[in-house]
């Protein structure tokens, strides 16, 4: 009896010390993903998700027969980074479908904490738009993270569920409450240099 449960023990711990790593791998690929993504460099940062993506199908081959360490969590969370960097990607690309679950190859909860993590990652693209005076992109920005605002507050579920999801929502409506105001600031200071150059350009005009 004892050898038998050594074996399953040993059998286990041989899954999880393939899937662990895996995980750390992923989840270190998507952020590096992501810092890609916010300089403009989309082939390394699509380069460094398909690692990610195959390193998450490595750990989750390694755990296929242990559904206990499957969902013990760090797999999730390889997860939910990876979908944060591949929502990332459609704000900063602007690309007007949301990728699903399904399209993502990823659990619901850890797809709607990502949708959580991504708006963060939108905001912070905002204000580097606002930094070179692009308010018009900026807004668009913001509208895609009201999309993705408005999948998060209809999952009415106990956090045992949705993995937390509760706090990050709250966390990222207050992310965009922020940034709608600093847009609105931004667009008032752009009207307000405009008119001022075309005051310029009529007080010249009349001078010439």
């Amino acid at each position: 009896m004892s050898e038998k449960i050594r074996k399953r023990f040993d059998e286990r711990m041989q899954a999880r010390e393939r899937a662990l790593p895996a995980s750390r791998k992923a989840i270190r690929s998507c952020a590096n993903a992501i810092r890609a993504l916010h300089r403009g460099e989309l082939d390394l940062a699509h380069g460094l998700m398909g690692e990610a993506r195959g390193a998450i199908d490595e750990g989750l081959e390694a755990v296929r027969d242990h559904p206990e360490i499957r969902y013990a969590g760090y797999l999730q969370d390889a997860q939910k980074e990876y979908a944060e960097a591949r929502l990332t990607e459609m704000l900063v690309g602007r690309i007007s479908e949301i990728p699903t679950p399904e399209d993502l190859d990823v659990e619901d909860a850890p797809y709607l904490n990502g949708i959580a993590e991504a708006i963060g990652e939108g905001r912070r693209h905002v204000l580097d738009l606002l930094r070179g005076r692009r308010v018009e992109e900026g807004e668009q920005v913001l509208a895609a993270m009201d999309d993705l605002y408005a999948v998060l507050v209809t999952m009415d579920y106990p956090d045992a569920i949705t993995g937390n999801l509760r706090r990050s929502t709250d966390v990222a409506r207050s992310l965009i409450e922020k940034t709608r105001g600093d847009l609105s600031v931004a667009r008032v200071s752009q009207d307000l240099h405009d008119a001022l150059d075309r005051h310029a350009h009529y007080v010249l005009g009349k001078e010439s």
